[in-house]
């Protein structure tokens, strides 16, 4: 027996690339732009998570060139050891400030951030409660954890209700996504809030969807509900709206402490670079100095909800910039995204385990940036293809 020998049977990837529908691992040669260049074609960009369209802003790029300069490409080392620059700390005062909390850390990346967070938190006595649609890396956190995870129902407050009451004499928290990346949906966190009152159960939302997007000043899905004070930890990463990469917790000065001192995945992992952290605090200045960008995704994002609901498709329960077209089965999904990258739209597809069987997704996602022309465009292609594979019936006039 060989430990390869699942490698030699895992023949799905050789099948879509043989059939010349594999479209994972694309190589862009352009910034994440509204528009976007694959082997010399432009493509109007609907698969990106740059949700106010700042990872090639000018200030962006000269606050990541100016950090470069003065400190170098690289912290050689940990947060914890020797990688911790006055530019980390700054960052890490603007986030609790922006964020409403008192003390914020962060992490390499978003998915080093939830796993070190809840890994460090949730004891192997403890009770830790996850939707049964969060995040691969909140999953794996809780893995790591050694506690009792416990899935509730998605987006079922009444299910967490069910769930925490068994063994409700032990310390729990809830871990939920704040907008879920796949069905475009949020959290009903008053629904959750409420629930973890009754069985005094500490709140932890991911919120790396959320900040940027919901909320009156962009501070995501707490402030959306008016609950900030009600969420005991914020997780966020800068690869969304923040235009850069890592990821970040902000909550009480005792529990961030606790984190910097137990999260394996912080301890152990290098410093996020200079440039990155730079990124992100110029990408705070601009969120804070223009919520125009904020108005206009979300004018953005009602055309094309409008726009897909009128022609026929299903987008399911998106309530957000993310919004997912729903186009059946796994290989339709994959003829589909073809078949619109031909004709100068690039989409995700989505299709099983990261969806149920049947009901695959075409996942596209909005920026502020993008304009009426295009966002246009994008429709009547989309209607184009929809008749094309038989998912839209022709309109009777």
């Amino acid at each position: 027996m060989d430990i390869f020998d699942k490698c030699t049977r895992f023949t799905r990837v050789r099948d879509l690339r043989a059939a010349g529908e594999y479209y994972y691992f694309r190589r862009i040669d352009s910034p994440q732009d509204p528009e976007v260049t694959i082997a010399g074609k432009k493509l109007v960009m609907l698969g990106s998570n740059s949700y106010l369209g700042l990872t090639n802003h000018p200030k962006v790029k000269e606050a990541a060139c100016e950090a470069i300069r003065k400190y170098g490409t690289g912290c050689a080392g940990s947060r914890f050891l020797n990688g911790t620059l006055d530019i980390h700390e700054e960052l890490e005062g603007r986030l609790a400030k922006f964020m409403r909390k008192p003390a914020a850390v962060t992490f390499s990346t978003g998915f080093l951030t939830n796993l070190g967070t809840i890994s460090a938190l949730v004891g192997k006595d403890d009770v830790v409660a996850i939707d049964k649609l969060d995040h691969a890396s909140i999953i794996d956190g809780t893995r790591l954890s050694f506690g009792d995870v416990r899935k509730f129902k998605h987006n079922d407050p009444a299910d967490l209700d069910r769930i925490l009451s068994r063994g409700s004499d032990r310390a729990s928290m809830v871990v939920v996504d704040g907008v879920f990346s796949m069905e475009g949906d949020i959290i009903d966190l008053p629904g959750v809030v409420k629930v973890a009152r009754k069985h005094s159960t500490r709140v932890m939302v991911d919120d790396a969807h959320g900040i940027g997007v919901l909320g009156k000043g962009g501070r995501g899905t707490a402030e959306h509900f008016g609950l900030e004070d009600d969420v005991d930890i914020i997780m966020g990463t800068y690869s969304k709206s923040l235009a850069s990469i890592g990821g970040f917790v902000v909550g009480d000065v005792d529990v961030i402490d606790y984190i910097k001192h137990h999260a394996r995945a912080l301890i152990f992992s290098a410093s996020p670079p200079p440039a990155s952290v730079a990124s992100v605090i110029a990408a705070l200045d601009i969120i804070e100095s223009e919520p125009e960008r904020r108005e206009r995704l979300w004018e953005n994002t009602r055309k094309m909800q409008k726009g897909f609901v009128e022609m026929g498709y299903d987008i399911g329960v998106s309530e957000t910039p993310v919004v997912p077209v729903v186009v059946g089965e796994d290989m339709t999904a994959f003829i589909m995204t073809g078949r619109l990258q031909e004709l100068g739209v690039f989409v995700n597809p989505v299709v099983s385990p990261g969806t149920p069987p049947g009901r695959a997704l075409i996942r596209t996602s909005y920026m502020a940036t993008h304009t009426d022309e295009q966002l246009d465009r994008v429709l009547d292609i989309f209607e184009k293809v929809g008749k094309e594979l038989g998912i839209l019936q022709p309109r009777h006039v």
